[in-house]
């Protein structure tokens, strides 16, 4: 099945997603409008300076609570309702109750999930890290700056979805310790990074494309609902651009990475089931990654999850 039918398919995931992302920032307009309303009348620089203080912290607050917390646990229900998708070609009745109901199957408790994809992420980071030591030295060679700076986009768009990928296979293989599913997965992304990658690229130039196109329109088209409704020009442009941001943020966490990571699962998913691993892997990560080795340390000890 194709990724753009997965993500079709699974789109429930994707509107919940913006819809808590949209009541974040309704809040932020709303607290805005309040603090401005506060401002104008006290006609005190000191209290404008107050309000922004307290509209600009409440706004990252509110978006971040959504988006990374409440958020994050909703991908994991998604990765595990396009995990089922991929394996048997159908969907559940219910989206919603089967991804909580395998998650909590999977991992008992939120705490649990965090535990193994912070392993997995913090493999990612010192292995990227290593990557972008190569790609440091390469810039130093004339004319080679512009193609390591965009190789580097799509390699961190690729190392980025590891975990989701990561995750997806601990879904697949139920039976298996999510510790041992998890390092068996970094393991099978590295033996295949060459078709993978090759779709983070697509993925990445299309992410690049989009996200700059609807980066600028929604800029100025903010500064100009702004200026008719007469907010003075600094402080006009200041709140566009921290809208701007808000509103991206979330169009990203709940459009395009709910996107790039139903394609990456589902390149992942191609090959991963039917890869023989190669255990000499394993020692060649570990000596990349002390978080990686933590990761196979805990897939070995008895009474994993």
């Amino acid at each position: 099945m194709k990724a753009n039918d997965v993500y079709r398919k699974t789109i429930k995931f994707v509107w919940l997603k913006l819809a808590l992302g949209g009541c974040a920032i309704i809040f932020s307009i709303v607290l805005g409008l309040i603090l401005l309303g506060i401002s104008a009348l006290s006609q005190n620089d000191g209290v404008m300076g107050f309000s922004l203080m307290i509209w600009l912290g409440a706004s990252a607050g509110g978006v971040g609570v959504t988006q990374y917390y409440i958020g994050y646990l909703l991908k994991a229900g998604h990765i595990a309702v396009v995990t089922h998708l991929v394996k048997t070609g159908s969907l559940p009745e219910d989206q919603f109750a089967y991804g909580r109901q395998v998650v909590k199957e999977k991992f008992a408790t939120a705490a649990a999930y965090f535990a193994v994809d912070r392993l997995v992420s913090g493999a990612v980071r010192q292995i990227n890290g290593t990557l972008n030591i190569v790609g440091s030295f390469l810039e130093k060679i004339p004319g080679m700056e512009s193609l390591v700076s965009f190789a580097r986009t799509f390699l961190n768009i690729a190392l980025g979805n590891l975990d989701e990928c990561c995750m997806a296979y601990t879904f697949y293989h139920a039976e298996q310790s999510s510790f041992k599913s998890a390092a068996d997965g970094v393991v099978i992304y590295f033996q295949n990074w060459k078709p993978i990658l090759k779709d983070a690229l697509k993925t990445a130039v299309i992410a690049v494309v989009i996200s700059g196109a609807a980066w600028f329109l929604l800029m100025f088209g903010i500064i100009g609902i702004l200026g008719v409704l007469g907010v003075p020009g600094i402080l006009g442009l200041l709140a566009a651009l921290v809208l701007t941001v808000l509103i991206m943020m979330v169009v990203k966490s709940s459009i395009m990475d709910s996107y790039t990571m139903v394609c990456m699962v589902c390149s992942y998913l191609q090959v991963a089931p039917t890869t023989e691993i190669t255990f000499d892997l394993y020692d060649k990560l570990c000596k990349l990654s002390s978080k990686f080795k933590s990761l196979l340390q805990k897939a070995g000890e008895a009474g994993t999850l």
